[in-house]
């Protein structure tokens, strides 16, 4: 289970269609996407997270080893309060996001399948002498998500729910975006996971059937985070990401606080430099009955170019998450590299019908992009230039 291979009992559901890759094991959609995804936006469905890992920490010295650890300024965290935060590697590479709550108690971390092992490992590993105890609790709590709380008299609830803070700047953080705030489409975004113990997760859920409640698919949750320009750990994140390309400085991380690993490449990218990549929102092509793959390559291509030039035409950046959202059609999240001109119209080029099929041409998309991380993020400090490197004059 800890292992994130479990199977929901939401898939036994009429219509349940299982999801695939990083979201294996709860239901896709039950047969209506669209309907299920508007009935997620305006607050009256849930979605199956069962899939999901969950951590806790216990200890009179848990935020602040936590803060030590991470990214984030976890020290006055308040029953209650929700946050998320990043643990880096030296080089300031994304390894672990899980979102965090705490109960006054115990800290609860909630994250990927494919995370919550490691994580839970890791975290153990670094206890040394301090007052910490670290438990994989995903055998006995299972995640539910949803547009809006869900009711207080739910039965089987843990004593934490996490409310994501997206897009809010925290504390510490800065926004890389290039909207302003009250521009930002994740305004219309909001996110709460609850945590149900997992012997009764199916009974809970029909608990809030019986109140009108209705199912989502995860398709439904992926497409109103992508529009909401929301990063996710198993889809936007690779060996190479670090905060800054995916707009995570907001959220995730307190710029003021330091002597936690991967600080000082967050620190010199923010002050000093620019992140390599950016990520950008597209839009897709709709007269297409299909959606490119996680994985496609992004082009930048001449204007005419012709599909054998797209052939091998060298790609600008990749698609980490795609969907069609029920009002705006096909969308995506994509990385691509920082220079890539904002302006410049893009071609997603999906190579994987040509590895199933054998077919000698891949497929491709026509892509409108949507800046997120604006190109001159960063290098909030500027670097001496002109007199000052040749010494000034006498």
């Amino acid at each position: 289970m800890s292992s994130g291979t479990s199977t929901s009992p939401l898939l036994r559901r009429t219509g349940a269609v299982e999801a695939a890759g990083p979201d294996a094991g709860v239901p896709a959609h039950y047969g209506n996407p669209v309907q299920e995804q508007r009935a997620l936006e305006r607050g009256r469905a849930v979605t199956d997270l069962s899939h999901r890992c969950v951590v806790t920490v216990t200890g009179p010295d848990r935020l602040s080893w936590l803060s030590t650890l991470s990214s984030q300024q976890l020290t006055d965290l308040k029953p209650g309060d929700c946050s998320e935060l990043l643990l880096l590697d030296i080089s300031g590479r994304i390894e672990q996001a899980p979102a965090i709550t705490d109960d006054g108690e115990t800290a609860w971390l909630i994250t990927e399948p494919s995370h919550g092992a490691a994580l839970a490992d890791w975290l153990d590993s670094m206890k040394f002498m301090l007052r910490v105890e670290i438990t994989d609790r995903t055998e006995q709590y299972a995640v539910l998500g949803s547009t809006r709380p869900l009711p207080e008299d739910l039965p089987a609830v843990a004593p934490a729910r996490w409310s994501d803070p997206w897009p809010a700047v925290a504390p510490g953080g800065e926004s890389y975006a290039a909207v302003t705030e009250s521009e930002h489409p994740g305004q219309d975004f909001s996110w709460h996971l609850t945590l149900l113990e997992r012997e009764k997760y199916g009974d809970a859920v029909a608990h809030l059937e019986a109140q009108g409640w209705t199912l989502a698919g995860v398709h439904a949750a992926e497409a109103l985070r992508i529009a909401a320009w929301r990063p996710r750990l198993a889809t936007e994140v690779d060996a190479k990401a670090i905060p800054h390309e995916l707009d995570l400085i907001r959220t995730a991380v307190h710029l003021s606080k330091g002597c936690y690993k991967g600080q000082e490449t967050v620190a010199r990218v923010h002050n000093l430099g620019h992140p390599p990549r950016r990520l950008v929102f597209l839009h897709l092509d709709g007269s297409e009955h299909t959606l490119p793959t996680p994985g496609s390559e992004v082009l930048a291509p001449k204007e005419g170019a012709d599909p054998e030039a797209l052939a091998t035409e060298r790609a600008v950046g990749v698609v980490t998450s795609v969907a069609r959202h029920h009002e705006a059609g096909p969308i995506a999240l994509a990385l691509v590299k920082r220079k890539v001109d904002p302006q410049a119209q893009l071609v997603v080029r999906d190579s994987s019908a040509e590895a199933d099929t054998n077919e000698a041409a891949p497929q491709f998309y026509a892509a409108a992009q949507e800046v997120i991380v604006r190109p001159d993020a960063g290098q909030s400090v500027g670097r001496p230039q002109g007199d000052f490197l040749r010494g000034r004059p006498r």
